[in-house]
Formats: structure tokens, sequence, C-alpha cells
């Protein structure tokens, strides 16, 4: 008895210690996030300047990505400018100091060499509902284009995961700042914006169906909900055995997070569902425009009644107990959204081509005329007219999360719980710049012709490089349904973009695992240790020691995925 209710009194000193949080500051939060942008850049000086070590090369990876963000969450949570300098001045020491490394370009681990004339490797980012797969059976009037893997994305993604999959142990100590916890009901943390980054990188990966066929939105809306639902099967079936192990073995729990019964799992299982109904409207409505009229209608809908229903309303039936993961799933829908509005940015070649895709297809509708299936060559990316765009996306969500805060909409602050208008605007925003971010280093340490747009010196206008003369008759004729693109032109000794480093390649190739065996560690250290009493050093032990583990499982199995949906 006496053990019993002791364990019972750690639960419930446990769920205080991670309750009640009003987070810090969205500084603070840029701040830190900051020191995996400096991590990224001395890892990226050293890969220029030096060949890769043919040695101890996981180890120079954990040392130089991995640690730095456990040590920007923990010991230098309060003062990460240090941290980053401390990043930032060998980056720039090693970058001006050394020449660039002109032996060939490392590729990914298991990867071959690819011609400049045959297609790329098709980026295969992996998401938690296997969308990416779904533009097989979907109508098209041309040959699906290549889309070359982005190691920018693949470098926002991983850095996302290991963010996620440090914080969800570290707030289980105390050497973990309460500010980064997740906020009771206002304000923003570190914490805050692991939740919601994850839905909008589900959103950029899954525009990879639609950036390959335009006309996949409008599949019957039947049959597309049926193949979403077996998708995301997997996912809402590790949500509820969630709920079972919780409950079955008293593990500390925040009820006012998701609900009684409702987590995580759920809302990334139902959102990509939800997106299904909006298919119609894509060909007719720029995502971007959908994901704001989303936020807009939800934040409505909070401030007519659904805000004092989460926050006051009883807990006696099943839907009033998880009525925070219910209410909140339309907001996540629009986070979801403004994610694929980005992905159709930065999956293709060029972040018009898109664009272009939607309005031959509305102009091949209108014309009610029977489309030509056409092969198309790769062209070479335009990574700055990308950056260029994201930069504007980011000032108009920075400025939007800006004026919803200021005018106080939605409440005090930005709520995750409630997702409301400023946290939505919060997420698109912080995880645009971000992105943008990790473009920009790699324009800066790997600069290619072949991630670039080129302009005549005369004319000003861009040049389209083209194999022959013979391509432009071919293209006059061409169905409306194919982009004004080139075929690029290149020697084989050109150079190929410089991949994410590896040991990043390897978690974003099995996030999906990564994080499941993260929660399964997350779960067993709690229930081996009473992880709120431990001292900073026997903490920073753990951590470091669950942070390299969950590492060289992604390691060992890089180059295959083990858990494909």
């Amino acid at each position: 008895m006496a053990l019993g209710s002791h364990q019972d009194d750690y639960k419930s000193s446990k769920e205080s210690f991670v309750s009640g949080m009003t987070g810090s500051t969205v500084l603070h939060i840029n701040m830190i996030s900051f020191v995996a942008l400096s991590s990224i850049a001395l890892h990226s000086s050293i890969r220029s300047r030096f060949p890769p070590p043919k040695s101890f090369q996981f180890l120079s990876e954990w040392v130089l990505l991995v640690a730095p963000l456990l040590l920007s969450m923990t010991l230098f949570a309060d003062r990460p400018g240090i941290l980053s300098a401390t990043l930032l001045l060998p980056s720039a020491l090693v970058y001006f100091l050394f020449p660039p490394h002109e032996s060939g370009t490392p590729l990914p681990s298991g990867g071959a060499p690819s011609s400049p004339h045959t297609s790329p490797t098709l980026l295969r980012a992996p998401s938690f509902h296997g969308d990416d797969t779904a533009a097989a059976a979907a109508p098209t009037a041309v040959d699906e284009p290549a889309t070359t893997r982005l190691a920018a994305l693949s470098t926002y993604r991983a850095h996302m995961m290991l963010v996620t999959i440090l914080a969800i142990l570290a707030v289980d100590f105390p050497v973990f700042p309460r500010a980064l916890a997740k906020c009771e009901t206002y304000g923003v943390s570190l914490m805050d914006m692991g939740v919601g980054a994850f839905v909008f990188s589900q959103g950029i990966v899954s525009a990879i169906p639609l950036v390959k066929a335009p006309l996949h939105a409008r599949a019957p809306l039947a049959s597309e909900i049926a193949s979403v639902v077996v998708k995301c099967a997997p996912v809402l079936a590790l949500g509820l055995v969630r709920v079972v192990l919780v409950k079955g073995t008293q593990y500390p729990e925040h009820v006012t997070e998701y609900g009684v019964h409702w987590n995580f799992f759920l809302t990334l299982a139902l959102v990509p569902v939800l997106r299904v109904f909006l298919h119609p409207l894509f060909t007719t409505v720029p995502i971007s425009l959908l994901g704001l009229l989303v936020a807009l209608a939800h934040q409505l809908s909070l401030s007519a009644g659904l805000t004092s229903y989460v926050l006051d309303a009883p807990r006696q039936s099943l839907i009033s107990a998880n009525k925070e993961g219910l209410v909140s799933l339309t907001g996540y829908l629009a986070i979801h959204l403004l994610g694929l509005s980005t992905g159709a940015l930065v999956i293709p070649y060029s972040p018009s081509y898109f664009r272009r895709r939607q309005a031959a297809v509305r102009k091949r509708r209108a014309s009610d005329a029977p489309a030509r299936r056409v092969s198309m060559s790769m062209p070479h990316r335009e990574n700055d007219k990308t950056a260029t765009e994201l930069f504007s996306y980011a000032v108009v969500y920075w400025t939007l999360f800006g004026i919803s805060r200021y005018l106080h909409v939605g409440g005090p602050d930005a709520s995750r719980r409630l997702v409301n208008l400023p946290y939505i605007m919060w997420v698109a925003a912080y995880n645009t710049t971000f992105l943008l971010c990790y473009m920009l280093l790699d324009l800066a340490f790997f600069p290619t012709p072949l991630a670039k747009s080129t302009y005549s010196p005369v004319s000003g206008l861009k040049v389209v490089r083209r194999p022959n003369d013979d391509d432009d008759d071919r293209d006059r004729t061409a169905s409306p349904l194919v982009p004004p693109y080139r075929a690029t032109t290149s020697s084989s000794s050109a150079p190929s973009p410089m991949p994410a480093p590896p040991l990043l390649e390897a978690i974003n190739q099995n996030s999906l695992a990564v994080f499941l065996l993260a929660n399964v560690a997350t779960g067993a250290v709690n229930l081996s240790m009473q992880t709120m009493y431990a001292s900073d050093r026997r903490a920073m032990g753990v951590l470091a020691a669950y942070a390299f583990g969950v590492c060289v499982f992604a390691w060992a199995v890089r180059g295959r995925r083990v858990w494909k949906l």
C-alpha cells in the first residue's frame, strides 16, 4: 500500500512538473534554434574544405550535429548565443583560411552517381501517411516529372525530428528549462513549436504527388479517402496502442495537452484525411490562400464559443474528454496546408513550376481538349529563385503573426492547445524561415551553376539551356499541360548538388521508425528512474546516451527503409 501511495504521489508530482507552464519568448526560441543552423554551418565549412573522414564518420557527425542541439536546450538554454558563437567562429576560420575541396562530391550512403542526362533520384522524404506514393494511380496527362533530392529539405526535416526526439525526454529532467516545456494554454515555447513543425513538415512532403501530377487532386473523392485512410491506419493504430499503454502503466500524462485519450499520433493520422476533402479546390485556389482561409475559419469558430468550450467545459463524455484534440484538428489542417504550399515551392525545380501546371490544368479543363502525353527531361534547379519566394512568404507570415498577436486575436498570445491564428502564423513563419536559412547555407557553402538561374548579360532575361534546336520544335507543339522548361545540358563532370549530411539523411530516411524508438526509449527511461529528481550531471549522461543510441539505430539502418507507410 505504501509503495502504491508513493507511486501515486510521484505521478501527481510529475504531472505538476510539466503542467502550468507559460512559455518563453519568440526571440529566445529563435536563438536556441539558431544553434542548429550554426552546427550546419560548421559541418558545411569542414565538408566543403576537407575530404570526408574515412573513419569515425558517425562519431564526428554526432558531435557536430546532435550534441549542439542537446546542449542548446539544456546547459546552454539560457545563453544559446554563446553556443552559436562557439560554433560559428571555427566555421568562419575554416571557410576563409582553407580553399574549397574539389576532389568530387560525396554521395549519400548507398547512392550512386546520376548522369546529368538522366532523371535523378526521386525525392522520397518519408512521411507519416505515405502520401508520396499516391500519385501512381492518379490520372495525369503527362509523364511524372522527376523531383530531385533537396539537401536543405532533408536537413530541415532531420533537425526538426532531432529537436523533437531530444525534447520529449529532456523535458522530464530539471536540466531542461520549464520555459521550453509546452505551455498550459497561452504562450510560446520550444516544445509548442515542435508539435506544429511536425505537422508543417508533414504538409511539405504531402506536396510530392501533387507536384508530380496536379490531376492527382481531382481523383474521385471516395477512392482518395479510402486510400488515405488505409495509409494512415498504422499511425492511427499507434495512437490507440499508446492510449492503452499509457493508461495501463499509470504513466504520467498531461490531460490538457490533447485530452484524456487523444494523443499526437491521432492528430497526425487524421489531418491528411481531412485534407482530402479540400482536394477539389487545389486546382482552382492557391493552396497558401486555402490554408489561410481554413486558419481564419478555425479562429472564427474559436471566437464564436469553442475557446470557452475547450477551456471551461467539464469532461462528461468521450467528445468533451478529448475536446482539445478534436477542436484543434482544423487548426492543424491549416498548418498542414501551409506546409503543403511550401512543399509545392521547394520540391519542384522552380517555385513557379506547380503554379504553371495548375494554370495548364485549368486551361485544358476550360478548352475540354484531350491532353497529349509528353515525356520531360530534367531541368536544373532554381534554388536562388526558390529562396527569394520563401523569403517573401516568411515576411508575410511573420507580419500576420505580429499583427494577430498585437491585436490579441484568439487570446492574449499564441496557443498550441487551441491552435489559434497567432499559433498557426507563428508555426508557418518559423518553419519557412528556417527552411530558407538551410537553403541559403547550401547556396553559400556548395555553390553550383546547376542550382541557380542563369541570366543573359545583354538582355537580362533568363537563359534556358537546350540540348538542341529540335527541342524547340517539339516544345512549340507540346500540350499546354507540359511546363515551359527545357532539358539542361552539362558535361559529365559538372558539379552535382551536395546531399545533406549522412547522419541527417539516415534520420530523415527512417524518421517514423526513429521517432517510435525514441518514444519507447523515453517511456523506458521514465519507468526506470525518477527523472524529475535527477541531478544535471546524471540527466546529461542519460540524455547523451539516449541521443547516441537513437542515432546509432538510424545510422545502422541507413540505405534502407525500415518501415514504409
